[in-house]
């Protein structure tokens, strides 16, 4: 056995449909699978969250629903990113106390310690990613 390589590898990558809010589910259960082979059980509840509110948008706003999700198990921290093919790029909004929609963003920043948008170079896509110290 190599000594050099790390198991498991601090990385996961996937590219899939979100064809419905149940996508979600299984994302959240790759998320906490990862997160306690990585020894950072206690980033499931925000990471999942935060995942959650990323996908929620990927289903309302990209017209294919066609993403990559991305975890990283960085020092001293856990980045996750969700890509997606769309030129929208989501901004965080003041929603009213009746708004049903408006809040995904809040809830992210709530969450996590930093997140962000960085646009796809030389295709109309971008990726929102976010951030939770361990």
């Amino acid at each position: 056995m190599n000594e050099d390589i790390a198991y498991p590898p601090p990385h996961y990558h996937l590219t899939f449909t979100a064809l419905s809010a149940h996508a979600a589910c299984h994302i959240r259960r790759i998320v906490r699978t990862y997160l306690a082979m990585w020894d950072m059980p206690h980033l499931a509840e925000p990471a999942g969250l935060a995942v959650t509110e990323l996908l929620a948008n990927v289903i309302k706003h990209v017209p294919d629903r066609s993403c990559t999700v991305a975890l990283l198990a960085q020092e001293g921290k856990l980045r996750v990113e969700v890509g997606d093919g769309s030129a929208a790029v989501p901004a965080k909004r003041a929603a009213g106390p009746w708004d049903e929609n408006g809040r995904g963003l809040a809830m992210v920043e709530l969450v996590t310690d930093a997140w962000g948008v960085e646009r796809t170079p030389g295709a109309p896509g971008k990726t929102v990613w976010f951030e939770i110290k361990a």
